[in-house]
């Protein structure tokens, strides 16, 4: 089994003005990520506009990305549905083209119950043979699971082995980390909140900020792994700020693709209805870039 530890971008979904998924910026930007030395990558999530997507691109998606990949480094795929039975298609898929986990989130329409989540992911378990990350994020799916019920899970579903905490709740970090060990491992999910999940037992990423910046995401966990807690300290400082105007902006999809543009990667418009930046969101966003870029010349 691939080990899954450190910053994972979670990529975007390239699309051309006709909102048609553009699939040679697709190999292209996997390519990129591949050359700036990350971790892995993930695909079909949030920032990929997973919902936005039909079932035969998500599929497409996977087919694409796996093959060009070719075991270079580990994807996780992101095979969230509404649906246990569509969920389930969904992981067996990415299990079949040689995804290395899937990335599932609860039910985020109907609001579902915690024994009615727990069956969600003790059916999808029992179902497949892939390693399956679970996915907290209450501003998404309107549900902020409980430690309890997270804990539960891990324990007791064989293919959970990973749980992504996004409820921006630091607590529920250190709690899985600590009480969960040796059954699963936490990641972080809240772009603000980083190196705080590191230092409470997190042990990967899955970051939205790492599509700009994959190597400064990358850097900053090799420095906190080797135990250089200043340097891990002083990148997160310096990336701090782009994070915060992903969190809070309401837009982190278009903020991305149109950060990826500008940094002469592959992006375009999103799905409709989201509509891209406006012309101060967009200068912040090359304000943020700018001092970015002179803090690493300085």
């Amino acid at each position: 089994m691939t080990t899954i530890r450190g910053a994972y971008p979670v990529l975007i979904t390239p699309m051309t003005e006709e909102q048609k998924v553009d699939w040679a910026g697709v190999k292209n930007n996997v390519n990129y990520f591949l050359d700036q030395g990350v971790a892995g990558i993930t695909i079909n999530g949030s920032t990929g506009e997973f919902v936005s997507l039909s079932k035969e691109e998500k599929f497409q998606m996977v087919e694409t990305v796996l093959k060009e990949v070719n075991g270079r480094l580990p994807v996780i795929v992101g095979t969230a549905a509404e649906t246990t039975k569509e969920t389930i298609e969904y992981t067996k898929q990415a299990e079949a083209y040689g995804a290395d986990a899937a990335l599932i989130i609860n039910s985020y329409y109907c609001k579902p119950k915690e024994e009615e989540i727990y069956f969600h992911f003790k059916e999808v378990s029992n179902a497949v043979n892939l390693p399956i990350m679970l996915y907290n994020n209450p501003f998404t799916s309107g549900v902020d699971m409980s430690t309890e019920l997270m804990l539960k899970i891990g324990k007791e579903c064989e293919r959970v082995t990973h749980i992504k905490e996004s409820s921006g709740d630091i607590r529920k970090v250190r709690d899985l980390a600590r009480q969960g060990k040796g059954d699963f491992e936490v990641f972080c999910g809240a772009e603000e909140l980083v190196m705080e999940s590191y230092l409470v037992g997190a042990t990967g990423w899955i970051s939205v900020a790492g599509n700009i910046v994959p190597k400064l995401v990358t850097d900053m966990y090799q420095h906190y792994q080797k135990g250089e807690l200043e340097e891990a300290w002083a990148i997160n400082d310096r990336i701090l700020p782009l994070c915060t105007f992903l969190e809070g902006s309401g837009k982190y999809v278009q903020i991305v693709k149109r950060a990826m543009e500008l940094n002469g990667q592959a992006g375009g418009p999103s799905r409709y209805p989201r509509l891209g930046l406006t012309p101060e969101e967009d200068q912040n966003l090359k304000d943020i870039l700018s001092n970015l870029s002179a803090v690493s010349q300085a």
